[in-house]
């Protein structure tokens, strides 16, 4: 083999088919589509979710009620042993800080989880603060200001 006998490999490159063009094509005819029947006809074509004229699924399936999707309420959750790592003795914690700090992705309410100890007396105003949370930070003498209960 040469070092520069390039070619496609074996199968790569295929003959187009071409089809209703005759009998002697060996594609005439019907041309590949069967005998009779919607498949067969030009523009004879079905919907997504067609079924062959049974009732489809999604017809079948009730589709009533009320979903809460729409109203639900989200919260990024933070825990205590992140803000210990992080914040300084007397710092306040809210959203635009936890942000600076990298704790927070985006403006979403924030609520504080009690997992991990505190150990610095830190003021809190976000969102909602768990009462396991809570209980640590009044514990070392922090505050705790939230504007609704998650």
């Amino acid at each position: 083999m040469h070092d520069f006998d390039l070619h496609a490999p074996e199968g790569a490159n295929k003959k187009k088919r071409i089809i209703g063009r005759g009998q002697g094509s060996g594609r005439g005819t019907t041309a590949g589509k069967g005998n009779k029947g919607q498949q067969s006809r030009s523009g004879g074509k079905t919907y997504l979710g067609f079924e062959g004229g049974q009732m489809p699924l999604y017809r079948r399936l009730a589709h009533r009620g009320f979903s809460n999707y729409p109203f639900k309420k989200s919260v990024q959750v933070v825990n205590l042993e992140e803000i210990e790592k992080r914040y300084a003795d007397g710092e306040t914690v809210e959203p635009a800080t936890l942000f600076a700090k990298r704790l927070v992705k985006s403006a979403v309410p924030v609520k504080i989880l009690g997992n991990g100890e505190i150990t610095k007396k830190l003021s809190f105003k976000v969102v909602a603060v768990s009462a396991s949370a809570k209980e640590k930070i009044e514990k070392v003498g922090g505050s705790v200001e939230s504007a609704g209960n998650e």
